[in-house]
C-alpha cells in the first residue's frame, strides 16, 4: 500500500508556464507528494501513466495529440487488472464544464489559472481519498461511469445516417448502413466493415458516432462502433476480458470496460 510519505503524481499540461505553476504549487502545499513526471499532450500521458502508474494524475481538458478525456478513456481499457488505478484531478478553463462534467464522478477538477485556496480544497479531498484504503477500483470505477455518461448521443433534430459513401479508387461506393457489421478506427480514417467487404472513409469516429442510430449501433471500445444486429455472442474470458463473435465475419473486436455494461445478463 502506499503510504503518505511516498505518493507519487503526473502533470499532464500543454502549457509550460501553467505546468510549472502547478508544480510549484503542488510542493508548496504538498511538499510529501512526489512529481514523477511532467507531459504536455494526450498520447505521452497514457504511455507515462501506464509505465510509471503514478497514485494521482493532474489531467487538463484541451491537449494536442489526445484530449484529456481521450486520455482518461484509454487508460481505462488498458489499466492492468488488479493494479490501483489513479485518482484523477481534471484541469480546465471551462467552470461551466467541468462543474458539469466532473463533479459527481472525478476525484476533483481545478480551474486555470489554479489559486492555493481551490488546489488546496482538491488536496484534502485527495488525501482523504487516499487514507479510506479503497479496494483500488473505486477510481476506476469512478472515471468509467463518468465516460458512459459523457459519449456521444444521436443529434437531436437529425436524421440518422442511412447509407455511407466511401471511395474505392475513382469510385464512390454506396453502402446501406443496414449492411455495416461494425466501424473500426485506423489513423485518420475508418475502415466500415460488411459481410463482404472494407472500405475507408476519411472521418473520425467521434464524428460518425452523433450521426448513427444509437439504438442500432453500439460503441463497444474507444475505436470500435458495432452493428449490434450483426452480433452472436458476447465471450468473456478467464480474466473478464468480452470479445464478440458476429454474423459474417471472423474476427472478434474487444469490448472495453467502458462499455462492458451493455453485454451484462438481462
Amino acid at each position: 500500500m502506499t503510504t503518505s510519505s511516498n505518493l507519487r503524481a503526473l502533470i499532464a499540461e500543454d502549457e509550460p508556464i501553467l505546468a510549472a505553476a502547478l508544480l510549484q504549487a503542488l510542493q508548496r502545499l504538498w511538499p510529501e507528494l512526489q512529481i514523477i513526471a511532467s507531459v504536455d499532450n494526450g498520447q505521452a500521458v497514457v504511455e507515462q501513466t501506464l509505465k510509471q502508474r503514478p497514485d494521482i494524475l493532474f489531467l487538463d481538458i484541451k491537449m494536442p495529440g489526445k484530449t484529456g478525456l481521450e486520455a482518461a478513456q484509454e487508460l481505462a481499457e488498458e489499466w492492468p487488472e488488479n493494479e490501483t488505478f489513479p485518482l484523477i484531478v481534471f484541469v480546465t478553463a471551462y467552470d461551466e464544464y467541468a462543474i458539469s462534467a466532473f463533479e459527481h464522478a472525478a476525484a476533483d477538477y481545478v480551474l486555470k489559472p489554479i489559486s492555493d485556496a481551490r488546489l488546496g480544497r482538491t488536496i484534502a479531498r485527495l488525501q482523504q481519498r487516499l487514507q479510506q484504503n479503497d479496494d483500488g477500483n473505486a477510481a476506476l470505477d469512478n472515471l468509467i461511469g463518468q465516460l458512459r455518461n459523457m459519449q456521444p448521443k444521436t443529434s437531436a433534430g437529425v436524421e440518422p445516417l442511412t447509407v455511407i459513401r466511401a471511395a474505392v479508387g475513382n469510385q464512390i461506393r454506396m453502402i446501406p448502413i443496414s449492411e455495416v457489421i461494425y466501424f473500426e478506427a485506423t489513423d485518420k480514417y475508418i475502415n466500415v466493415v460488411t459481410a463482404d467487404s472494407e472500405s475507408l472513409i476519411r472521418t473520425s469516429l467521434k464524428e460518425l458516432l452523433p450521426q448513427l442510430d444509437g439504438r442500432q449501433f453500439w460503441q463497444v471500445h474507444r475505436g470500435t462502433i458495432v452493428n449490434h444486429q450483426s452480433i452472436q455472442m458476447a465471450i468473456r474470458d478467464e480474466s473478464g476480458k468480452l470479445t464478440l463473435k458476429l454474423r459474417g465475419r471472423t474476427e472478434m473486436p474487444t469490448v472495453s470496460r467502458v462499455f462492458a455494461h451493455l453485454f451484462r445478463q438481462m
